[in-house]
């Protein structure tokens, strides 16, 4: 048997998503996202891209670079508290550290490809990409184990103006991306506090629904509107919060 594949990257990607904890938990779930893949010059690549721009979908393989061992067992980030088999989860922490996501195709110019709705971080290499074909890569009715689509329980997560201007200082000055951080964290289960990073406030009757998230030495302030399904971020401070 074969015992050691080497595998050279086709290209590399370019994203604003550039940290782990900005990854959204699928690529489906990043409406905003933007990315380019930069395809190496002189491998006759043009051509290998010949048609792709008549396909609304397309497979993306690439390598979790930032990840340098695996874990047979892993959390998965919702759904459960129970760890599971890494081979039942699209975790990062693989043996051969292999991603595999289902993005939009925008354009394709030369040796550009541009794509949305991806959840594949900044500098990721590129091994390959293939069409996505609904007839064949798509199983709406088949089990999906522990794993539970959820999606009717998501919640919109909205910025004010005060909070987004902090936002985006902190994203120029010091390179921390709270914005996609918060909306990573607080699309499922905000008001979860048996999770570490969510805190509830004490204070006042009427103010259950305010929390705080943390991240690093900055505290993202929030309230939850469970009947709309909204979380709306009202302050962002570096200041450690009274909890219960």
């Amino acid at each position: 048997m074969q015992n050691e594949i080497t595998l050279n990257p086709i290209g590399f990607l370019q994203s604003n998503i550039k940290q782990r904890y900005e990854t959204p938990r699928q690529g489906v779930l990043a409406k905003e996202s933007n990315a380019v893949i930069h395809l190496n010059p002189k491998n006759n690549f043009e051509q290998a891209v010949k048609d792709l721009d008549g396909f609304d979908r397309i497979w993306i393989i690439y390598q979790f670079h930032l990840n340098k061992n695996w874990k047979p067992l892993v959390t998965p980030p919702r759904h459960t508290r129970k760890k599971v088999g890494v081979f039942a989860t699209r975790a990062t922490y693989r043996p051969n550290q292999i991603g595999l996501s289902c993005v939009k195709l925008d354009k394709v110019d030369g040796l550009k490809i541009y794509i949305s709705e991806s959840d594949i971080l900044d500098g990721s290499p590129i091994l390959d990409i293939k069409p996505y074909l609904p007839y064949s890569d798509s199983f709406p009715n088949v089990k999906t184990g522990w794993a539970k689509s959820g999606l009717e329980n998501i919640y919109r997560v909205i910025f004010d103006e005060k909070a987004r201007r902090i936002a985006d200082k902190l994203l120029v000055e010091e390179t921390v991306n709270l914005l996609s951080y918060a909306r990573v964290q607080l699309e499922f289960n905000p008001v979860d506090t048996t999770r570490k990073r969510i805190t509830q406030l004490t204070g006042k009757s009427g103010k259950e629904n305010q929390f705080v998230l943390a991240y690093q030495k900055w505290r993202i302030n929030y309230t939850v509107d469970g009947e709309t399904k909204k979380v709306f971020i009202n302050n962002i401070t570096t200041k450690r919060i009274k909890t219960k």
